[in-house]
């Protein structure tokens, strides 16, 4: 990995990272892929989907039913990078002081010290989410957008790489609350584990719960910040910027969609495709990056009409016809 970040680090002038550097990093990215797949089993689109969500600087919110490892992929993930970690465990009597932090007053020194929230960490698993009250889950936009809390007009930055992963369960709606459309538009991509198929499941069965003790970290902190700093150095041209643009805007425009993707959406699409392209070993991102994960980012991000909810169509499904009818642009030779 020391070979990485000496590759990773280039002259201001030059923002694309050379082609050797990109195919290191995809091979640490499968790394701690293959790592994390030590304890969650036969989900390798949702682990990588998940570390490239990291490495893009984006937040996961992740529904399912319970026991089918939310909590496992977070924990495993925190371990895998050899990050701080800390949960919060939503219920509606959780403040949001609890998530932020507040100040206390030191009858010693006679000042006012800070004392962190649970989300002064790197990785942050917010566990049903939706179990906490609006005013609660308000205190997560600051923290989620511009990483960094203010308390008593006092601003605290986060530290790099800094996550929050949620998770919320779709069935069990007694005590729960729905979250706003501004703090779902803050999340990068959803992601839904599902059931593990046989062989899956039996590996699990049989590891028990030695597998989550036996994983290790693989990377530290100066690493990722190393792998982050090169995603965004990853090239995109114009062409395929405008090719992302032009499905986000699709989506406003939809019969079957009254509130379509933010521009937040163009920019998570962005920001994710250079991940991903650089897990792939390529130091520039084409248009199959952004086709393969646009219902991953931009699906969350829909609101439908009331006749769609109506005739059972799905935002993901949307998304698919939507990428679709929008040309896919050609480099000229």
């Amino acid at each position: 990995m020391e070979k990485i970040q000496s590759l990773g680090r280039k002259p201001q002038e030059q923002q694309v990272i050379a082609e050797e550097a990109a195919k290191i990093a995809s091979e640490e990215i499968a790394a701690i892929v293959r790592n994390i797949e030590t304890v969650i089993q036969g989900k390798h689109k949702q682990v990588e989907l998940t570390v490239l969500c990291l490495l893009a600087e984006g937040h996961v919110l992740i529904e399912d039913i319970p026991g089918v490892g939310k909590t496992s992929l977070v924990s495993s993930l925190a371990k895998t990078i050899d990050c701080g970690y800390k949960r919060i465990q939503f219920t509606p009597d959780v403040m949001p002081s609890d998530v932020s932090g507040f100040s206390i007053y030191n009858q010693k020194t006679g000042e006012f010290e800070f004392r962190p929230g649970a989300a002064m960490s790197n990785i942050v698993l917010a566990d049903e989410i939706n179990r906490a009250s609006a005013k609660t889950q308000s205190a997560m936009l600051e923290i989620m957008e511009e990483r960094q809390v203010t308390v008593d007009g006092n601003t605290y930055k986060m530290k790099q790489p800094f996550m929050v992963l949620a998770t919320q369960n779709p069935i069990d709606s007694l005590g729960t609350y729905q979250l706003p459309e501004a703090q779902i538009d803050r999340f990068m991509i959803k992601l839904s584990l599902g059931y593990p198929e046989f062989e899956s499941e039996l590996a699990v069965v049989m590891a028990g719960a030695q597998a989550k003790k036996n994983i290790h970290s693989t990377v530290t902190a100066e690493q990722v910040r190393a792998l982050i700093a090169m995603a965004s150095q990853v090239q995109v041209s114009k062409l395929v910027s405008s090719y992302i643009v032009h499905i986000v805007e699709q989506t406003r425009s939809h019969p079957d969609v009254k509130l379509g993707a933010s521009p937040r959406g163009s920019i998570a699409l962005y920001a994710l495709s250079r991940a991903y392209a650089l897990s792939q070993g390529r130091n520039y991102v084409i248009p199959d990056d952004v086709k393969y994960l646009a219902p991953y980012v931009l699906a969350h991000r829909l609101i439908l009409t009331h006749r769609a909810k109506t005739e059972q169509k799905k935002a993901t499904d949307i998304i698919t016809q939507v990428v679709n009818e929008v040309v896919v642009p050609v480099e000229p030779d």
